[in-house]
């Protein structure tokens, strides 16, 4: 397990009843921007099997997430507390789930996840990321860091790429990167494995503000699981991304696959 004193720089702490699960939830954007005083629609599709319960949740960078709307099958959708109810809406059909927010605001700017409840298991979406043209909420070295999916399974001899997305107002190819991986309790319990990976092997999306970073891992072994982070060093601070859990099967071989 994670120390406790990384959990107070983790952005989304991982955990192994919540996962991405391509074909149950969709969210189409992975980045929004609007200006103070708009009305935008973060788009949640469903598909698949029975749910009954729905979440919206947000996080600031470096921040905890905070459920943002709570909304269970044939009821009226619960908001936070410290949400206005005339500026947070919820609109829900048999395959979507949009989060509706008005008249912006600069506290609003954020990355926000919409997910359901499968049986057992919260499912989530890839997240979407609000940034406020001209927002002085944060300052210009305002980070957020995104790594989906949070869960995949892969068998020994695979090849897996692990990705990392960062969002910056400021120049994100001027950030050091770094990779963890938190080992399992049979393996090193609280050890943290350190990758180090230069912003200069990053694929910059100028329009977006962010810069998607990879790391390859080749011929897997049962002694690769664990959970990887990818972090980024800003103004004497550590940030962590949300997490990737990675589970070593030993059923059968794969081919490999992109995380």
């Amino acid at each position: 397990m994670i120390p406790c004193w990384l959990f107070l720089v983790l952005l989304t702490p991982a955990c192994p009843t919540a996962k991405i699960q391509s074909g149950g939830i969709y969210q189409q954007k992975r980045v929004i921007t609007a200006v103070r005083g708009d009305t935008v629609t973060l788009r949640c599709f469903l598909t698949g099997e029975t749910r009954d319960v729905f979440f919206w949740y947000r996080q600031f960078a470096g921040k905890m997430p905070q459920i943002v709307a709570e909304m269970r099958h044939f009821s009226e959708p619960t908001f936070n507390k410290d949400l206005s109810p005339s500026r947070f809406q919820i609109q829900k059909a048999e395959d979507h789930m949009n989060l509706i927010i008005k008249d912006i605001e600069p506290s609003d700017e954020a990355t926000y996840f919409c997910g359901v409840q499968v049986s057992y298991e919260i499912v989530f979406g890839e997240a979407i990321f609000l940034a406020l043209k001209g927002s002085n909420q944060q300052t210009t070295n305002s980070i957020s860091i995104v790594q989906s999916p949070v869960f995949e399974s892969v068998h020994p001899g695979d090849s897996v790429t692990l990705q990392c997305t960062v969002l910056a107002e400021s120049s994100t190819e001027e950030l050091n990167l770094f990779w963890f991986r938190s080992a399992s309790e049979e393996s090193h319990p609280g050890t943290i494995y350190t990758y180090k990976n230069r912003s200069k092997q990053c694929e910059v999306n100028s329009s977006t503000r962010s810069c998607l970073y990879g790391l390859s891992k080749n011929n897997l072994s049962l002694s690769d699981a664990g959970t990887y982070y990818c972090a980024v060093t800003t103004c004497g601070m550590v940030l962590f991304g949300n997490g990737t859990m990675l589970e070593i099967s030993e059923n059968q071989q794969g081919k490999g696959s992109v995380i």
